[in-house]
């Protein structure tokens, strides 16, 4: 394991307050007060709090984020890992490069075509018997500026794993917790997608008793999106995929959409052009748009009261996979509590459709141990 691994050894769950404390004292004030909207608009219940808002409306979108202050709290979290999942999971974070910049500032200076550095986490049951191919399941975190966290994301991936799944989550181009480098590196609907298909070969390609005919995909809300994108661009790479309230249709979306997330996908190191300029380049980006492509099984949860994702979104790529003949399963939802996580809380709802899911993955993965 690497250095983080030996925090591990030391990580005491009773001074995780202290150490908390005494980082965000490091950080001062000042850091708070400037530190992105996202992180104050937290939801109170820790089982749905996220990176960032939701679907990826960027923290503090139309102002500066604090690179100092997310770098810290991504430490603080990188921890928490193994108090929330080290009895049931071997951990890791590793490196691997994906594609260069999308849009490089200085497209000749040194190093501005080299590849660029991307994180990604590996959660191995204890208990697994590697001596048998396994399965896989990649797993896509939410939110535009965000990252893998555990207040949204460590129970989830303690379910997959308690089940017998291998799991690889990439920090993909964009993410938070690296600096400006890589935030500004984001690639809505493009090398982003790149980054987490090229995750999942790094993780085959270095623990050899994976399956690779038994991988499986999953992510809700933007993570949906990259879900959606990766299984219609390499349809017969994963077995089986499960899209929660998935961003479907960028040009839809920005209708309804405030004009600071607008400015997000027009900035100069993003997409660069807003919709209203360059229409052909929001569709190629927008799963509902390559729903032709769709050859593996899939499951899409939607919510009709969700806040972030509307509803109209999911039901316009519903209908264009139904137009195109594709089969795949979906369900509705009518105004379930949580709005858009309804199904990523605790509540008996949630634990209910999330078993529909492992139900799904499991006919096609095949894990060792039991459906939750």
């Amino acid at each position: 394991m690497k250095a983080m691994s030996a925090f591990a050894v030391v990580f005491r769950p009773t001074w995780v307050g202290s150490f908390v404390l005494a980082g965000l004292m490091v950080a001062g004030s000042t850091a708070w007060s400037q530190a992105p909207a996202a992180a104050a608009a937290r939801p109170a219940t820790g089982a749905v709090g996220a990176a960032a808002p939701a679907a990826g409306t960027a923290a503090g979108a139309g102002s500066e984020p604090n690179f100092e202050m997310q770098s810290l709290s991504k430490k603080m979290d990188d921890l928490l890992w193994y108090q929330k999942l080290g009895d049931v999971a071997d951990i890791d974070k590793d490196e691997y490069t994906g594609p260069p910049q999308a849009h490089p500032r200085h497209p000749k200076e040194p190093g501005a075509t080299n590849p660029i550095l991307l994180h990604l986490y590996t959660f191995i049951p204890k208990k697994l018997d590697r001596s048998k191919p396994q399965p896989l399941v990649v797993f896509v975190h939410q939110g535009v500026h965000a990252s893998l966290d555990t207040s949204i994301d460590a129970h989830l991936i303690r379910e997959l794993v308690e089940q017998g799944y291998t799991v690889v989550a990439s920090d993909y181009r964009g993410s938070t917790g690296y600096g400006r480098g890589l935030y500004e590196q984001f690639d809505y609907g493009g090398l982003e997608v790149d980054d987490v298909y090229i995750g999942m070969k790094w993780m085959l390609e270095h623990y050899k008793w994976l399956d690779p005919k038994r991988v499986g995909i999953v992510g809700w809300s933007h993570g949906g999106m990259i879900t959606l994108m990766n299984i219609f661009a390499h349809p017969h790479d994963y077995a089986v995929a499960y899209a929660g309230v998935p961003v479907s249709d960028l040009i839809l979306r920005l209708g309804y959409e405030s004009e600071g997330y607008r400015t997000l996908y027009s900035a100069p190191y993003a997409i660069g052009e807003t919709v209203h300029d360059d229409i052909a380049e929001y569709k190629k980006r927008s799963p509902v748009n390559h729903v032709k492509e769709l050859d593996t099984p899939l499951l899409i949860h939607t919510n009709t009261n969700d806040e972030d994702v509307n509803y109209m979104e999911v039901e316009h790529l519903i209908q264009a996979l139904k137009a195109e003949g594709k089969k795949f399963d979906y369900k509705v939802y009518e105004n379930a509590p949580g709005g858009h996580y309804f199904n990523r809380m605790d509540t008996p709802l949630a634990i209910d459709s999330r078993h529909d899911i492992y139900v799904h993955l499991a006919k096609y993965l095949h894990p060792d141990g039991p459906v939750k």
